[in-house]
């Protein structure tokens, strides 16, 4: 059986992530799509993300209520569609199994770890080539790392559901599909190299969420 023969209608916690996510994408070009000339870079930025991402703690940029709003922004409409139809197909069993108040915690508990990895490794990588971080005016944006957990936890609550994917074409366990996944992200994380991707963030999503179920599952609860 696959998760789209398993698949369930939307949650109230799902649904509504959904809408937001959607929507903060929207307004982020719609009602804040204006665009600023950056003097130092020569780069045009857009000013819904230039509020609503995150950035390195101590940048001229960087505002606390960022650490939430980075989860719902989006890059494009790719990233945005990836992240959407993973919460999609992935989120309502999890939220089932958890229920609504527990699924959002967990949720937005993954985005937070996400975060903290990725401005974690990036400080030290940044310190180790001579730079300070607190001048780096990169940012970081996406629910990729809520959605990394939202993977783990499927893959704790249903290790053997059969996952279909579309590219590639083929059928695996959902805890192969998690440790896939999982040694991907590792494999471009300590390559060295910058893809655009916040690896390590989806990195800390999934380590997060993992730690929180053991907790939850593991110690709390048996």
């Amino acid at each position: 059986m696959s998760i789209f023969q398993f698949y369930q209608p939307l949650t109230g916690v799902v649904r509504h992530l959904l809408i937001l996510n959607v929507l903060m994408f929207i307004g982020s070009y719609a009602l804040l799509g204006n665009e600023s000339w950056n003097q130092q870079t020569g780069e045009v930025i857009n000013l819904g993300r230039l509020v609503l991402a995150v950035y390195m703690p101590g940048s001229e940029h960087f505002q606390p209520f960022q650490i939430v709003t980075h989860m719902f922004m989006h890059g494009d409409l790719g990233h945005l569609a990836f992240n959407m139809l993973s919460l999609y197909f992935f989120g309502p069993m999890v939220e089932m199994a958890f229920g609504s108040k527990r699924f959002l915690f967990y949720y937005l508990f993954c985005g937070l770890g996400a975060f903290a990895l990725h401005i974690g490794v990036q400080w030290w990588e940044l310190e180790q080539a001579g730079y300070d971080p607190r001048t780096f005016n990169g940012a970081m944006l996406g629910a990729s790392g809520a959605i990394f957990g939202i993977y783990v936890a499927f893959a704790y609550l249903y290790p053997n559901q059969i996952i279909s994917l579309l590219i590639p074409p083929v059928s695996l366990k959902a805890k192969y599909f998690v440790l896939i996944m999982a040694g991907i992200e590792l494999f471009y994380g300590f390559r060295g190299h910058s893809t655009g991707i916040a690896h390590f963030a989806h990195i800390g999503g999934a380590l997060f969420g993992f730690g929180l179920l053991m907790y939850w599952y593991r110690f709390r609860f048996r």
